[in-house]
């Protein structure tokens, strides 16, 4: 197979695999490796473990690594560094320890004991990461200190690199080789870091004044590549230089753009390099070793949850956060197949303890989603403390919102939430906000706002803020799976209640409105409104006729604004009490109306507009005059106070 065939065949699994992990919601990391499982040479053989395919993995761990030099922040480390250089560390060296000396009672040698130790302290980065931003338990204790070690994890392959590549000389002169391969990098680094920057800038200048995006794109490939050549020129391996090479860049104004230019880059050929990672994978030698495999899988992840919860405890007082870092952490990592090829490429480890262990860490990966997933009820089971806790806040959530009535609830306190905030104190409505970030509640505590720490996805923790005496609910920030399973809960414990849900674009206001979201407000959207007003004022259409679009757009687009637009030069602005408002009124089983039309209760003779009618998978904006009103059927409805309550009246008891 000529080198055209092979990239071909890889970019058509790629494609494959991707649209099939989309659509069934898991990490592409798994599809690439199974694939390459399946076609290489052990199994369809459509791809033969040649230097060519494992030259083409390599570029993707090249562009990986150079994005993580890309995220080294000295800022966000000093921030961190608590977690990131004291847990760790103390991660990722107690797991290397108790690796070789387990390994030494199997009969391997030292320095096998030891590299494997590197290669199974590493956790996935993308795994967890995105669980974690999927679940909203980013900003938790426990995801704090999940993200901490990662980011140590990252930072400790360059060195392991060097490592690994040292420990695979002759063992007369293995302490020798060590210190020449750290003498080299420290030598490397200090040239590159000092007199780099020095030279990066205004070169990085000069090609940005071109205004050539290939050109800027061929200045990175060059610059990153050049930097892997030097390194391994010198002994080191070329991911040390990308490493490098991101950092430089870091350090400069076109980091974003690079970070952006690079991505698809990175991503496609890492997913190759997943794909020669699964290649190596002899499913015929696996099953011979099933036991060790089996063996193997029992040790990591048990073993490495015990040793990072038992860590994660002394750097807290709560064993509910350590054994939840402990489950998140668990699993296997990308960077552990970077070292695991390196280790069988100095022969450090014999074949068949290659494939067993690769087998094992390709299994704990598939396991790690639902480790995560099920990680609360495995911590309340274990820590009878959890019950407590939990009680705890729920407590306090509770004695804040006991004097809240017909109050409004706000889920996530972030800077759209905090908006919403201020309007609400200036219209005196009261407000019980929810949020996961112990900061931002802190300091929203320290000024008098009604903010609690807590979890708005959970039953209980909606019902101690008072959802069943609030009036109206708003999830302030963009997370779909978040938002989804609040509407559960609404709409099984207040049906009745609006929610408007916040969302970046259009591409889930359907489904948020078919779960019982009454409005769902797109930023995009509402970017485009503001963008057409300030075009049109900019052409001299007049500022009536502005105003008029845009009332006429959002009428169009939210129900509740319909019959709102006003023709141009309308009088000064009525007493609030003149005003017209929005009641909803849900409909119980023994109330006048249910069975009857709108016509027959004919609530316009009473100046109240029916503005929409929700039911359970249904909705009708304007509905017509014959539609039949059945129990649970909410009305939304348009008109002055007084008026209203004549409707209701009328609804409930005719």
């Amino acid at each position: 197979m000529n080198s055209l065939q092979l990239v071909l065949v890889l970019l058509a699994v790629a494609v494959g695999v991707v649209v099939v992990c989309r659509l069934l919601h898991l990490p592409a990391v798994l599809g690439y490796l199974i694939v390459g499982i399946a076609i290489g040479p052990h199994d369809l053989g459509w791809i033969p473990d040649t230097p060519e395919a494992r030259d083409l993995g390599k570029f993707g761990v090249v562009f990986l690594m150079f994005s993580i030099g890309l995220e080294f922040s000295l800022e966000r480390l000093r921030s961190m560094q608590r977690l990131v250089f004291g847990l760790g560390t103390a991660q990722v060296v107690a797991t290397m320890l108790l690796v070789m000396v387990a390994s030494l009672w199997f009969g391997l040698d030292w320095r096998a004991g030891l590299a494997l130790g590197g290669v199974l302290a590493m956790s996935s980065t993308a795994i967890v990461s995105k669980m974690l931003v999927e679940r909203a338990e980013l900003t938790t204790s426990y995801g704090q200190k999940i993200m901490g070690v990662l980011l140590f994890q990252d930072l400790a392959v360059v060195p392991l690199i060097i490592l690994i590549s040292a420990l695979g000389g002759d063992g007369n002169e293995v302490y020798a080789l060590l210190g020449l391969a750290v003498l080299k990098a420290a030598l490397i680094l200090t040239v590159l870091l000092t007199f780099g920057q020095r030279l990066l800038r205004p070169w990085f200048d000069l090609v940005a004044q071109q205004k050539s995006p290939e050109l800027f794109m061929l200045n990175i490939l060059l610059f990153t590549l050049g930097l892997g050549w030097i390194t391994e020129m010198a002994g080191l391996s070329m991911a040390l230089g990308a490493f490098v090479a991101g950092m430089l860049i870091a350090e400069t104004q076109y980091r974003f753009e690079v970070e952006e230019d690079i991505k698809p880059f990175r991503d496609v050929l890492l997913g190759l390099f997943f794909v020669t990672i699964g290649m190596r994978l002899d499913p015929l030698s696996v099953i011979d070793g099933f036991g060790w495999v089996v063996l193997t899988l029992l040790i990591l992840l048990p073993f490495k949850a015990m040793v990072v919860t038992l860590l994660a405890r002394k750097f807290s007082d709560d064993w509910d956060s350590a054994i939840h870092s402990g489950l998140g952490l668990a699993q296997a990592g990308e960077f552990g197949f970077v070292l695991l090829t390196l280790t069988g490429d100095a022969n450090l480890l014999p074949a068949d303890v290659t494939q067993n262990v690769l087998a094992a860490m390709l299994i704990s990966m598939l396991a790690s989603p639902f480790l995560i997933q099920y990680a609360g009820s495995i911590v309340r089971r274990i820590s009878p403390a959890a019950w407590m806790n939990r009680a705890m806040q729920i407590h306090q959530i509770a004695v804040q919102s006991m004097s809240a009535d017909a109050h409004l609830i706000i889920c996530g306190y972030g800077r759209s939430g905090q908006t919403l905030g201020r309007f609400m104190d200036q219209e005196n409505i009261r407000y019980m906000a929810i949020d996961l970030d112990p900061n931002s509640v802190r300091e929203a505590a320290e000024t008098g706002k009604s903010v609690v720490y807590g979890d708005a996805t959970k039953r209980e923790v909606l019902l101690a803020a008072g959802l069943m005496r609030a009036r109206a609910l708003v999830v302030t920030y963009d997370e779909t799976h978040s938002a989804l399973r609040i509407l559960q809960h609404v709409r099984e414990l207040r049906p009745d209640l609006p929610v408007v849900v916040r969302t970046t674009d259009d591409a889930h206001i359907e489904e948020l409105k078919n779960a019982g979201a009454a409005e769902v407000v797109a930023e995009v959207l509402e970017g485009s409104v503001m963008l057409a007003s300030q075009a049109m004022l900019m052409f001299g259409v007049p500022l009536n006729k502005v105003i008029r679009r845009v009332q006429d757009n959002r009428a169009r687009r939210y129900s509740m604004f319909s019959g709102l637009t006003r023709p141009a030069g309308y009088a000064d602005e009525p007493a609030d009490s003149q005003q017209p408002r929005f009641h909803s009124v849900m409909l119980d089983a023994d109330d006048y109306a249910v069975g009857k039309t709108l016509d027959e209760i004919d609530l316009p003779a009473l100046q109240v507009e029916i503005n929409s009618v929700r039911r359970y998978n249904v909705r009708g904006q304007q509905p017509a005059g014959n539609m039949v009103l059945k129990t649970g059927d909410v009305l939304m409805l348009l008109g002055l106070p007084q008026p209203l309550m004549m409707a209701e009246k009328r609804l409930r008891d005719g």
